[in-house]
Parts: C-alpha cells; structure tokens; sequence
C-alpha cells in the first residue's frame, strides 16, 4: 500500500533518532523528516545524564531546548576516599524528551506506535503494509546483539520516588561504591530532582547480563532506608548495557548494514566503551548529520559509517581500561580502580567521560601502582574477552 513521501526518514525515535529529527529540524526547516518509533512514545523509559564539559556550545544549545534538571557540581564516594567536584551536571528524562519533541517537530513528523518491518535506501515497509519514500533513510532502532564484540556488561535498576519530606540532598551523588559490592563493580547513583523527589539507581560492572529486579529492588530499598528516604516510588527503570573492550567493528558494522540507510546511535557503534554513555556522541552524530543534510542518502550512509570507524579507532584507550577492569583482578575489588581514577585532576576526569583523553592523560590514568595484580592486566590484555552475544533475562 502506498504511503507518504518525505526526505529523510528515521526509524526509531529514542536519543540518536530524537535528537537528529530536532537538529534537521533546527539546522533545515524547509527539509521534510519522519520519525517512525515502535514505542507509545519517543525515548522510551530512560534518563540521559551528562557532564556539561562532555558537549561543546552547538551540542548544549540542541539539548537546550529540553527541560533539564541542572546542578553546578557532583560527588563519589569509595570505601577509602570520597570526593565533590564542581563540574556542571546536566540530566533529562525520556518523558521531557518526549514532550519536547511534540513541541518542537511538526505534529506530522513524528508517528508512534508503527513497527517497521523492512527498511532499504529509498523507503521504510510499516509492519500495516504501508510504504514510506524518502530520499534518506536512517537507522536508529538500537543494537540487535554484538556477538562479533567482547566486554561486560552495565546492569541497572533506577527508581524514582517521591519522599515522604525534604530529603536534603543538593547534589548528585554519581557513584556511591562504599557498598556491599555483590561480586561486581557496583555503586549507587543519586539525583535529587527536586526537594522531595529523588532518582536512585543500582549499577553493577557484571560478567553476565542477568537482572535479578528483586534483588535490586530490595537493595534500593535498603540504601534509601540507611539514608532515611521515605517515599513513594513514582516509576523504575531497568537496563543492561554493553561494556565493550574488544572484537571485530568490521563484522558488528556489516551485520547492522542495510545498503544506503545511514546506521546512528549504538546500532552504529557511536557509544563510550567503558561508560556506555551515548549522549555525547548521539548529539554529535545530529549535528554533523544537519550539516550534510543535501548529501545523497547512500553518501550519507558511507560518510557516517567512516564516522563511526573514526570513533572506533579514537576509542581503543577505553577498550584496553576495559579489558583491565574485567579481566585483571576480584571483581568484588574493582572499585579499586575507580578510587583510584577519581584522585586525578578534575580536567582529566572530564576529558575521560568526553572520550577525549589526551596521551597524557592516559599515561596519567595508567602510571603509578596500579590498582589490579600486574599480571592480572598482562593477561586481560592479551585475552580475547567474552563474547556480548550473551542476552539479558
């Protein structure tokens, strides 16, 4: 069945396909975008937080125009060493992404609740039999397993709640691991999102994908309680991410391809190994994709697939941290690399959650008495990982 036609098409609506429909939007009004989400709305369940030194002055602009909760610093916490740092901290919710974008985009740029079936260079297949023409096609539906990749995982459980009173906490706590760490690199994360609501998230640095929400849950409760949060919880999030220290990019990319539909967001590789923070890089991936708007769909294509080779090779330092933290040593003492990663100077604490760590700052992170058994690293390093074939449960 024939459907619309538009210039440039995007399947999936979450961060990367959000924000490149905004900075068309921004950059190229005159151009005709849709973005097609499977999802009753755009961004899923999900909160996005980010250091403000992470974006430069185009990137803070695009998020700009999303309501943001805003603090002007952060702290961490370890069982030996605790920290306040004044770096800006910056977040927002799937629900304000949401929002924003119907306000932003034209009412008919933006339809929800259609799975794509197919997609090529010339159109988008719904699963209803509708045909949608565009001179561009994008591919923004998420990484569908990583099986040519090695690493470990990030497995969370976020819960928002309303206290019960004022909770006293003024700024994020980003990573608290003076907890009982569970046989992983585990901390808990704290937004205080008003006077009386407040964002605690359980994380664990994990071998295996597994979610056990019972168990996290009962742990949340446990941590607000030793800090006195009451409250009712307002909604949870969970997930399990990637943390990628090696593999085969050539193989991820072509088994991701669709000849001539340009690949964004983690289904193109554009994400920080060791943190798994996509932010950054999605909004960069929007603006360059605005600048070259008038390239034909398959040269946009090529061009973002080189970009995320770029970003591959720029980001290798990351992997290696990453073969360390997981294959060197305890993994109830990993924290001990963070620790130890949190003494260094403030700058090149944000050039690291940026992915722009210069060859000093890496020589930084790795001199001194490391933090993981010498020929624990030696071995990590050599090893060729574990496969991210694994699924969550």
């Amino acid at each position: 069945m024939n459907g619309r036609t538009t210039d440039i098409a995007i399947a999936g609506g979450g961060l990367a396909g959000g924000l490149i429909a905004l900075a068309l939007r921004r950059a190229r009004p005159d151009l005709r975008v849709l973005v097609v989400e499977g999802g009753a709305t755009l961004g899923g369940n999900h909160r996005w937080s980010w250091f403000a030194s992470d974006l430069g002055p185009e990137g803070t602009q695009l998020l700009d125009y999303f309501r943001l909760t805003r603090w002007d610093g952060y702290g961490v916490r370890f069982p030996e060493y605790e920290r306040r740092l004044a770096t800006p901290y910056r977040s927002l919710s799937s629900a304000d992404f949401d929002a924003g974008l119907r306000r932003l985009l034209p009412e008919d740029a933006i339809r929800c609740d259609e799975r794509v079936a197919s997609l090529d260079a010339r159109g988008i297949d719904l699963a209803g039999g509708e045909r949608i023409e565009a001179r561009a096609v994008m591919d923004c539906r998420g990484a569908e397993g990583a099986p040519a990749l090695t690493g470990g995982w990030q497995v969370f459980m976020g819960r928002r709640l309303r206290t019960t009173s004022p909770h006293g906490v003024e700024a994020p706590m980003i990573m608290d691991a003076a907890v009982n760490q569970h046989g992983a690199y585990r901390f808990v994360y704290v937004l205080p999102l008003g006077a009386d609501e407040l964002f605690v998230e359980d994380t664990y640095y994990a071998d295996s994908p597994m979610l056990d929400r019972s168990a996290l849950s009962t742990r949340i409760d446990r941590y607000c309680a030793a800090h006195g949060w009451e409250g009712e919880p307002l909604d949870h999030e969970t997930g399990v991410l990637p943390v990628i220290t090696g593999g085969d990019f050539a193989a991820f990319q072509a088994a991701h391809r669709t000849p001539g539909v340009v690949v964004a967001g983690a289904r193109g590789g554009f994400v920080h190994p060791l943190t798994s923070y996509t932010l950054p890089f999605a909004v960069a991936t929007a603006l360059a994709i605005a600048r070259d708007a008038d390239l034909p769909g398959v040269v946009l294509a090529e061009t973002m697939e080189e970009r995320a080779r770029d970003h591959w090779r720029l980001t290798a330092f990351y992997r290696r941290l990453g073969r360390m933290l997981f294959g060197a040593g305890n993994p109830e003492e990993r924290y001990k690399v963070f620790e130890r990663f949190y003494r260094l100077p403030a700058p090149l604490i944000e050039r690291f959650y940026a992915a722009r760590s210069t060859r000093l700052d890496r020589a930084r992170v790795l001199c001194g008495k490391p933090p993981v058994p010498v020929m624990g690293a030696v071995r990590a390093l050599t090893s060729p990982g574990a496969s991210l074939s694994m699924r969550a449960a």
